[in-house]
């Protein structure tokens, strides 16, 4: 599950699409695209090639081993000074 999750999301991030552009490209839910790329869920072989499908790779490409996926809290730093004006 993190070498799935860990390329999910270095994969979303290389394209520059954000969870919920991902989300909208799969036609998955928001809360499972972001469960999937924290590798709180197991996916089936459907959705495996959905993902891949979203990001313009071939379904093996998502399960090569890879780095583990960076969990960050609250807002992105950019969104700060946003927030912040508001």
């Amino acid at each position: 599950m993190q070498q799935l999750a860990g390329n999910v999301q270095r994969l979303r991030q290389k394209r520059r699409l954000t969870q919920q552009a991902l989300a909208e490209l799969a036609g998955l839910d928001l809360s499972y695209t972001q469960r999937v790329e924290r590798g709180q869920v197991n996916v089936t072989l459907g959705t495996l090639v959905t993902f891949a499908d979203a990001l313009g790779v071939a379904p093996a490409a998502l399960l090569k081993l890879g780095r583990a996926p960076v969990i960050r809290r609250g807002r992105p730093p950019g969104n700060l000074k946003a927030a912040k004006r508001r």
